[in-house]
Order: structure tokens, then sequence, then C-alpha cells
């Protein structure tokens, strides 16, 4: 039986299948960051809060459906930034093409968010 050490590495690969408008979703390596149990934990409601509070202020003030865009990419953004390492795309990877990743492709945010999820689901572990 093999000998695994009890810490993770501190990043790990996933494929992410990239939505493209007008053809099929093409798959991409992504790098991401491990956290442990409780750092995932802290991170999803941080960005919950966020999410909530802009949803909150874009109400409030009656923002344009440019503004409400806007801000919705900066937070996809900012939430990318906080998980992915690099990948496997012709653009070379920073934080200006996160955001040229997410004002560009509208399923992008929410395919890399579901496979980073899926990464830590026991299921797919087999267990």
């Amino acid at each position: 039986m093999a000998k695994i050490k009890i810490a993770q590495n501190p990043t790990f690969t996933a494929v992410v299948q990239v939505p493209r408008i007008g053809g099929e979703p093409v798959p991409v390596e992504f790098q991401f960051l491990y956290m442990d149990r409780v750092a995932l934990a802290s991170m999803f409601d941080r960005w919950n809060k966020a999410r909530d509070a802009w949803a909150d202020e874009a109400q409030a003030d009656g923002a344009s459906w440019e503004e409400v865009t806007a801000g919705e990419i900066a937070l996809q953004a900012e939430q990318l930034g906080e998980i992915i390492t690099g990948w496997d795309l012709e653009d070379e990877f920073s934080q200006e093409a996160i955001v040229e990743l997410v004002r560009t492709c509208t399923g992008a945010p929410k395919a890399v968010t579901d496979a980073y999820q899926a990464a830590y689901n026991p299921a797919r572990l087999g267990n």
C-alpha cells in the first residue's frame, strides 16, 4: 500500500470545460490553490457576503444593467483570482487575463468554480 503525507499539495490541477459561444466547451487544465476545509468554508462565506452586499447595493442604487454587469465581472474576477494559480490557455496567466476571461466568456466563472468544488467532492475519490 502506498504511503502518503497527510498534508495536501499546495496546488492541484483540474480540467475545466470552458464554454465557447457558438461551439462546444473546450477542456482546459487549470491549476488551483489548495485550501483546507476551514479556509475553504471561510472563503465561500466571504464570497456569499460579497455577492449579497453587491446585489443589495445595486438594487438600492437603481444600478443600470451595465453597472450591474461591470460589478459582477469585478466580483467574479476577484473570486477566481483567489483560487486559480495558473492555466493552460494561450493567454498568459495574470489578474488582467482573469478579468478578460470573465468579461468575454459568460459561463467561465461558473465552470471554473464548479471544477474547483468538484475536486473537493469526496464521492469523486470513491468513498
